[in-house]
């Protein structure tokens, strides 16, 4: 599958990178076609954000689409 800027539901649990490569966060939830970031997920919340159990909460930063450089099958990739 070719990389992409946009977001879908299958992208929640991914690890968010900035342009360095440095993880800054893991995608705890799509809603509406936005991916909220939470920057300091737990073990917990990393297992459920990839099992679609999560939900953001007010610690989560939705991530606007300008700001998406590629979404690989990996990882989300900042501009």
């Amino acid at each position: 599958m070719a990389d992409r800027t946009t977001v879908s539901d299958d992208d929640q649990g991914k690890p968010v990178v900035d342009d360095n490569g440095e993880k800054v966060g893991v995608v705890s939830e799509v809603r509406g076609g936005t991916a909220y970031v939470d920057p300091d997920p737990g073990v917990t919340d990393k297992v459920k954000s990839r099992l679609g159990w999560s939900d953001a909460d007010e610690d989560d930063y939705p991530l606007a689409d300008d700001e998406i450089a590629t979404v690989a099958d990996d990882e989300i990739r900042l501009a």
